[in-house]
């Protein structure tokens, strides 16, 4: 198992934890999913690092403020089923790297990422992130 380096923009496989989730007293994610890493930052002095991650969905958005759709040629290149894609940015997982939570790529042993985002498309990410948690409209939720 080798596993990636984790950065900013890169897309892994994650199981993602919602707020409604946890609000239920649900400790895990349902369902494993695309997740892009949106902060990778070195937290302690031995090195660990932290990463907080924005999930990737198939369910339109309720809020289009909430959401950045990936365009179908990147969601294809990632390698993303044939559907359409949202990057949520109202939902954040935060967590040690690599945590309990990542997983493989469906058919693919000892791979655990998509490939990284379009530099123009993780800087709206980050971007809506950023506006949204100075509305104090985002919701991380700790995950270790």
């Amino acid at each position: 198992m080798r596993l990636p380096v984790p950065k900013a923009g890169l897309v892994i496989r994650y199981s993602f934890l919602w707020s409604h989730e946890a609000r239920k007293g649900a400790t895990e994610g349902r369902k494993d999913r695309p997740v892009a890493i949106v902060i990778a930052a070195r937290k302690t002095e031995d090195g660990d690092v932290r990463v907080t991650v924005a999930p990737v969905t198939h369910e339109p958005p309720k809020d289009p403020d909430a959401s950045i759709e990936i365009p179908t040629e990147i969601a294809k290149a990632l390698g993303l089923d044939g559907e359409r894609h949202w990057l949520r940015l109202d939902e954040l997982n935060r967590f040690a790297w690599p945590g309990f939570d990542l997983r493989p790529l469906p058919g693919k042993p000892g791979v655990y990422d998509y490939g990284l985002l379009p530099e123009d498309l993780f800087a709206r990410l980050k971007a809506g992130i950023i506006e949204r948690q100075r509305r104090k409209a985002a919701r991380v939720m700790p995950r270790d």
